[in-house]
């Protein structure tokens, strides 16, 4: 079994809350690549889109990223586009095992809305403008997401089962 497992998808996808489970279930420690990035900066995303753009957030990203790449049984949740800039997934899937967490756009949307972390890309769009955000940003992001080498539906995840898949996991 490799030492690192990532959990990629678009955010509201629910990488973290199934990532605390997923650790618990291998004996692994759980990182937040978002809180990984906050507690490094000493500021919350949001703030730094706000003073700052997102070239350079994706720069910082990818540095925590690789940060990552050290660390021994180890779940990571990483944020929606992570895997999508600086060679995120070939670099994952280098390092660890990719799992796609899959959702439609309309059930990421009606999550988003409700959600209590703010999204400062999502930020002030009502349901319909955030819907098809969605759907852009999906089609964009298809793509890198569907290299990973687990796919899963995170509607019906079976976070048991996908814990066994992993263990079970060859490359």
């Amino acid at each position: 079994m490799k030492e690192r497992v990532y959990l990629i998808g678009f955010m509201g996808v629910g990488k973290t809350t199934q990532g605390k489970k997923l650790a618990r279930l291998l004996g692994y420690h759980f990182v937040d690549l978002d809180d990984f990035f906050e507690t490094k900066f000493k500021i919350e995303i949001h703030q730094f889109f706000n003073k700052y753009d997102e070239p350079l957030f994706r720069r910082l990203e990818n540095d925590r990223l690789k940060k990552t790449f050290e660390m021994k049984k180890v779940v990571v949740a990483t944020g929606g586009g992570t895997p999508c800039h600086h060679n995120g997934i070939e670099n994952i899937n280098r390092h660890g095992i990719s799992v796609f967490l899959e959702m439609p756009p309309a059930v990421i949307a009606d999550r988003l809305m409700h959600a209590k972390r703010k999204r400062p890309l999502v930020e002030g769009k009502s349901g319909k403008e955030l819907t098809q955000y969605i759907k852009e940003k999906l089609s964009e992001r298809l793509s890198c997401y569907q290299k990973a080498m687990i796919k899963v539906d995170a509607l019906h995840l079976d976070i048991a089962a996908l814990a066994g898949e992993i263990k079970d996991f060859k490359r």
